[in-house]
């Protein structure tokens, strides 16, 4: 019979407030902006509306192989699986994310000029952190607020060529689309705390099903399996692999903060653009990229540092022992690891973001 221990690995050791969290939204924020110039390499090959549907089976078909494949592996999911009481949230977010969102923004870039097209999409972010703030009360600050207008303006910048934006019909689609998008993101962070790769695989998979149906019925016609490999190889790393860092990083940093990161998916893309595409570099591109830096050196020198009270709390999520976790298992474990535990009151004080375990109001 094993004795009563606790365990301290070396990854308790407390880390600087910025990790994980940051490296895994910007790096959500370049997958996704590399897909974008990728995707214009096949667009003009594949239909617009079925080129969704293989970029989002794509995600969700190699996310399903890393789920299903991890046993065969000998990789252990450390990641705490959905629940039934995460059913509701899941099916909104692929209603929302999966659904709404592309079937507004395919008619909207179809009756709208590609510059105002381009500019509206920059609207994603800031209703993505307008929800979070206005709707779900998440903590922000003038700091941030600073350096996230700096970001989308950068981004709004970078996409302007000139011409006036005119809030057409398609205008207003996209708009719509934006803001499916933006409520996606906030309701994803009810489920940052389950494993990321389980609930990017259904959103890919139901998402992609939709959108190639959609597209088959308007009479679109597959490409040759070269181009589709191609296509579901893009989504998998761009749309797939690029949302399960998004989850993560909302677990960690928030809605905000992460939807504020990646906002830089825009620059990420017009950086690649250039390699892909020999475009110049403008002033312009110069400019947004200087916004952005700007608004990146912001969030990074962010320091959110109070005492504050964390209620009692029961949850499942993978973690470590640190500070947060101070809890007993019956012989060893490893770290991280999952299951439902149960935090007791604490007061303390320390620099943080507001993730799964600091979501408190703020006077």
């Amino acid at each position: 019979m094993g004795c009563r221990v606790w365990y301290h690995s070396a990854m308790t050791e407390n880390h600087a407030h910025l990790w994980p969290g940051v490296p895994l939204a910007l790096g959500s924020a370049i997958l996704f902006g590399a897909s974008a110039p990728l995707s214009k390499l096949l667009i003009g090959s594949i239909d617009p509306w079925l080129l969704a549907g293989i970029l989002y089976l794509g995600a969700g078909l190699g996310l399903a192989i890393v789920h299903w494949g991890r046993p065969f592996l000998g990789l252990p999911n450390v990641e705490a699986p959905l629940q039934k009481a995460d059913m509701p949230w899941l099916a909104a977010v692929v209603v929302f994310g999966g659904m709404i969102g592309p079937l507004f923004l395919m008619p909207g870039l179809s009756q709208t000029s590609a510059s105002s097209g381009s500019l509206l999409l920059n609207l994603e972010g800031l209703a993505t952190m307008g929800i979070a703030w206005l709707v779900f009360r998440e903590n922000v600050d003038r700091r941030l607020l600073l350096g996230a207008a700096a970001i989308l303006t950068g981004a709004v910048l970078l996409s302007w060529n000139g011409e006036a934006l005119w809030l057409d019909r398609g205008g207003l689609f996209i708009a719509a689309a934006c803001l499916a998008w933006g409520i996606d993101n906030n309701l994803t962070r009810k489920l940052s705390s389950a494993d990321p790769v389980q609930t990017a695989m259904i959103k890919g998979l139901v998402a992609g099903t939709t959108n190639l149906v959609l597209a088959v019925l308007l009479g679109a016609s597959f490409p040759s399996a070269s181009l589709i490999g191609a296509g579901a190889l893009v989504g998998f790393l761009g749309v797939g692999v690029s949302l399960v860092m998004f989850m993560l990083g909302l677990r960690h940093l928030g809605t905000a903060r992460t939807g504020a990161y990646f906002s830089l998916a825009p620059f990420i893309g017009a950086i690649l653009a250039l390699i892909l595409f020999r475009e110049p570099v403008t002033i312009q591109l110069i400019a947004a990229g200087l916004l952005m830096a700007v608004g990146l050196w912001l969030h990074l020198a962010e320091r959110h540092d109070h005492e504050h009270l964390h209620e009692a709390l029961e949850h499942d999520h993978s973690h470590v022992h640190d500070q947060h976790h101070q809890h007993v298992h019956d012989g060893p474990v490893n770290e991280p690891h999952s299951h439902w535990h149960r935090h007791e009151p604490m007061r303390h004080k320390h620099p943080h973001y507001p993730d799964l375990h600091h979501r408190h109001s703020h006077g």
